[in-house]
């Protein structure tokens, strides 16, 4: 008979796998190889001494701040009573791993390596990577993030050395009061709880460190600290059972493979008074092992806590917590008397050499599991790199986003929707700063920080605004941070929302809303639970609506905010920002780009630059380097502004033709004899807008029109056209201390209008048709270009960072200077626009007088690349984009979009070579360059003053650094995502 022809085949290896299952469930601390594991425990064991046995029983403690003198009592502890393990605590990783490896070193057996590091080695450690709080991640909906928290924080274990993590905590936070669990639960709900203690289990065990579920029986709903006292825990049986133990319960099953036991009174499971759980036979074997048949390591919760320690003598501790049924002795606080305490009450036959060995055998099991069988020591090169990879990062950011909680959201106040209309202020209240918060709100629109000394200050100056975004900042420093609101915050909160339209902000432990007594005029409340920089920078992504709210209270904030309260938030498809792996790009490969913005600075290609790139609508990377000028110290930052140059034609006068197109007011064969009377009977009057906007339409490529204002014989600037005050009929600032003739702009007019065509029809880039979209524009609206740009797109874009004449509306300190004009203006350019024809115009040209910053540029480049729609608001048609996105003209060798420049259609041209043919973009003589690619979603946005102190320093087009960062950006692209 063939077995695999059997018709219970099958069945048979169901039922195989389902025992196989089972035993490793019941057996959490069997490995891969049960028989070898089993081999190396008897031998190992058969060689011990009674000494050696009980020393398995102790996990001493270990600082690794510590000075070198007082590390000599672990040596010896190591040396001469042979402890079983170590739990390392505050210090550094590197110096942890030094001592790790002497101690090894010393140990006949192996040390098993625990420590408590709930939310990574950051608890303990410096120098290494913090997750989110429990609490925060309790907020979370997808599980799936937790077991990735467990299994980095396992990662970076293993990487130091370290075995077995004393967590997760499991405690349900029934509590507000509890002093020392609070933000290191994951909340109220038993099930929640349970689901994310599980994940996290999971991701642990799945690298191969042990987890220490923390704090048996359940140390959620008490408002005692047991390092400080023993807390009562005074619930019946049923309902410790129904609710604290209900997570261990799954947990078992699961495989769970440690549980801590914590010193706890619990009249309603042991029935001598005051006597610590962690000590209690009924509880920890009676409990633990028998009625829920955990067969895993049972460690006790340190026994110098007061909780214990004051119960009884040292050595009497010990010997209580092992006879109770733990198997690990946690900090001990004398190992040689506690040693000797064991060794007598086995000698008394207070216990056996069975219940020794259950113990320590089960150890060796934990040890072997580990891989302990094979010990190598920690290998301290790039230990630091490699706690802190960019893995953690990238994990970070899903685990904040994921957590945000949106509690209360009348009329949908989140996201904002109308920038145009709205004045906003920021408010800062709290002990911690909200640096992060208040600059990402400024990357969506203007945010005015407001403050006052008084209350009444603070609401005179809150009258001018519509909207007023407060943020409650505390502590991010430890989980154990204050949270609490004073008085005087109370007070001036209600004030404040009494008479403005709130959106309030709670970067601490959702507990803080239990202070207020009302909420009710609070237009919304965001918790965002922890006050780093990720979670400040998250608030602000969704109350503009760059990312959805999609957290859920992990417990309750009072009668209004029940558990499980989370009000889903719209994304409007503004710009976000996270990890260039959130779009399928490669972080480290994308970081060359620092290498190529090190060499512009270094070489003095340019003094400094602004560089971002985005891909599917998440701003991926943001460089601000260098200074404004070489000799200046002033940093670039980014709210800075640059000259964009050409950049003007697609970011201000081309939508603004777009537009008219959508309205069916101009179409691409529109002539300009029709949009300009003074133009018919011209030779241009049949050159239509298409042919125009592809500079394929025989015009100039420029026109040096300042050089009408010069003297013919001093080549200076004219007094006829040019005086240093302004004057009646010399109203146009061209700089400072220069003023040209009111009917300039006439002339510039008239002047294309009769200037000559090129003889041969070919591709010649020319600024002039812009000049005459700049005329045309003004004169159909009405109004400058200046104000209509503002109007129909900058203002409701949140584009508040781009202007025509920014010194109208900004400080000098953040404009970034450009040429030192010696040709005309004999000036240091800054503020005023480079582009002479542009300056003649009185700085506002169709061709450029655009400064802006690379935020603000992306912001529009990514409404192009959306069809036209940003914000949730829909500016453009997406044919019409499409439509101004071709090359009409390629077979004609000409490369050129409708206003947009194309990719080059040979070798030489304005990208790298590497981009899609539907990509779309312009650069600019200041050293700007902008470039959008609908295929791969990519913007690319490079802004600089390659021209200062001189245009004559073409260094950057030279060494081609912007389209060599375009290459490295194309290069960054994951194929697998």
């Amino acid at each position: 008979m063939q077995i695999k022809n059997s018709p219970y085949f099958s069945l048979f290896l169901a039922l195989f796998f389902f025992v196989i299952n089972s035993y490793s469930q019941t057996r959490p601390l069997i490995a891969a190889q049960p028989e070898a594991q089993r081999q190396w425990v008897d031998s190992i064991y058969a060689q011990m001494s009674l000494q050696e046995k009980v020393g398995q029983l102790f996990m001493i403690d270990v600082f690794s701040s510590d000075p070198d003198e007082k590390l000599n009592k672990a040596r010896e502890l190591v040396k001469q009573h042979h402890v079983g393990g170590v739990i390392f605590s505050k210090g550094g990783p590197l110096r942890q791993a030094k001592i790790n490896n002497e101690l090894q070193e010393y140990s006949k057996i192996p040390l098993l390596i625990g420590m408590d590091v709930e939310w990574g080695l950051a608890m303990r450690l410096d120098s290494t990577y913090a997750f989110p709080w429990n609490m925060t991640l309790g907020a979370i909906q997808d599980d799936k993030l937790i077991e990735e928290v467990g299994a980095g924080i396992a990662r970076h274990s293993k990487r130091l050395g370290v075995h077995i993590n004393f967590a997760p905590v499991v405690d349900i936070n029934t509590n507000p009061e509890n002093p020392i669990i609070g933000n290191r639960s994951f909340g109220e709900n038993k099930s929640n709880v349970t689901r994310k203690s599980a994940a996290l289990m999971r991701g642990l065990q799945r690298e191969n460190v042990l987890s220490g579920a923390k704090h048996f029986p359940g140390h959620g709903d008490t408002e005692k600290d047991s390092h400080k006292t023993l807390p009562t825990i005074d619930f019946s049986r049923d309902r410790i059972f129904r609710e604290e133990l209900f997570p261990y319960r799954q947990l078992i099953e699961e495989g769970l493979t440690g549980v801590m036991v914590a010193h706890l009174n619990v009249p309603s499971l042991e029935q001598r008074d005051n006597f610590p759980s962690s000590l209690s036979h009924d509880i920890v074997t009676g409990i633990l092992k028998e009625e829920m048949e955990f067969n895993g390591l049972i460690i006790t919760d340190a026994l110098n806590m007061k909780g214990v320690a004051d119960f009884d003598e040292p050595g009497e501790i010990e010997l209580a917590a092992f006879l109770a049924g733990n198997d690990i002795l946690l900090f001990s606080e004398d190992v040689p008397k506690a040693t000797a305490k064991i060794i007598e009450a086995l000698h008394l036959g207070l216990f056996t050499e069975e219940r020794l060995a259950h113990s320590v055998r089960k150890i060796l099991y934990a040890k072997y599991k580990v891989g302990l069988n094979d010990f190598e020591p920690v290998k301290d090169d790039y230990l630091i790199e490699d706690l802190n990879s960019i893995r953690n990062e990238i994990l970070a950011h899903k685990l904040y986003e994921s957590a945000m909680t949106v509690v209360k959201n009348d009329r949908a106040s989140i996201p904002v929707k109308d920038l145009e209309t709205s004045k906003i202020a920021y408010v800062h209240f709290g002990k911690d700063p909200g640096n992060p918060f208040f600059e990402q709100l400024n990357k969506y629109t203007q945010v005015d920080s407001v403050s006052a000394e008084n209350l009444n200050e603070l609401l005179d100056k809150l009258e001018s605004y519509n909207l007023v975004i407060i943020g409650y900042h505390q502590s991010n420093a430890s989980p154990w941070s204050g949270f609490r609101m004073s008085d005087q915050e109370q007070t001036w909160l209600y004030e404040v929302a009494r008479k403005n339209k709130v959106i309030l902000n709670i970067f601490t432990r959702p507990y803080a809303l239990l202070d207020l007594q009302t909420t009710a005029n609070f237009e919304a409340i965001q918790v965002a639970y922890q006050n780093s920089r990720l979670a400040q920078e998250k608030a602000a992504q969704i109350i503009f609506g760059a990312i959805e709210a999609r957290g859920k209270l992990p417990v309750t904030a009072g009668n209004e905010f029940p558990v499980g309260t989370g009000f889903k938030t719209r994304n409007l498809g503004r710009l976000s920002y996270g990890m260039p792996e959130h779009v399928g790009m490669n972080s480290y490969k994308l970081a060359k780009i620092d290498t190529l913005i090190n060499k512009a600075i270094r070489e003095k290609m340019t003094p400094g630059v602004q560089v971002l790139v985005a891909r599917k609508g998440k701003v991926i990377y943001e460089r601000y380097a260098g200074h404004h000028t070489y000799g200046d110290t002033t940093a670039v930052k980014p709210s800075d502004v640059y000259d964009l140059a050409s950049l003007t034609k697609i970011l201000a006068t081309l939508p603004l033709v777009m537009e008219l197109v959508d309205k069916d007011e101009l179409d691409l064969q529109t002539k300009l004899g029709e949009m300009f009377p003074a133009f018919r009977g011209s030779n241009k009057e049949n050159l239509s807008l298409l042919q125009m906007l592809s500079h394929y339409g025989r015009l100039k490529s420029w026109i040096p029109f300042y050089r009408m204002t010069l003297d013919p014989k001093t080549k200076r600037p004219d007094v006829r056209y040019i005086r240093k005050e302004e004057d009646r009929g010399f109203n146009v600032k061209i700089a400072e201390n220069m003023f040209a003739r009111n009917d300039i702009k006439d002339s510039v007019f008239y002047t294309i209008r009769n200037s000559d065509l090129e003889k041969k029809k070919e591709y010649k880039y020319s600024d002039l048709p812009f000049y005459l979209l700049k005329f045309y524009l003004e004169d159909i609206y009405g109004t400058s270009l200046e104000y209509l740009v503002q109007d129909h797109f900058y203002k409701s874009l949140g584009a508040n960072n781009t202007t025509y004449l920014p010194l109208k509306k900004f400080p000098g300190s953040r404009i970034v200077p450009t040429e030192e004009d010696q040709l005309w203006r004999n000036q240091l350019l800054q503020g005023y626009v480079h582009d002479e024809g542009a300056a003649l115009l009185g700085g506002i040209g169709g061709q450029a007088g655009l400064f802006g910053n690379a935020n603000d540029v992306a912001k529009i480049m990514q409404m192009y690349l959306n069809g036209g729609e940003y914000g949730g608001r829909k500016y453009l048609e997406q044919k019409t984009v499409d439509k101004f996105n071709t090359c009409y003209y390629c077979e004609q060798d000409v490369r050129r979009g409708v206003g947009f420049d194309k990719p080059q259609l040979s070798n030489a041209g304005p990208t790298c070579g590497c981009v899609s043919m539907n990509s779309f973009g312009h650069s600019g003589f200041t050293g700007t360059f902008t470039w959008a690619d609908p295929d791969e979603e990519i913007v690319y946005v490079f802004l600089s003053n390659r021209i200062h102190p001189s245009a004559s320093n073409n260094k950057i087009t030279q060494e081609s650094i912007r389209s060599h960062i375009q290459e490295i950006i194309y290069e960054a692209i994951d194929a697998n995502k």
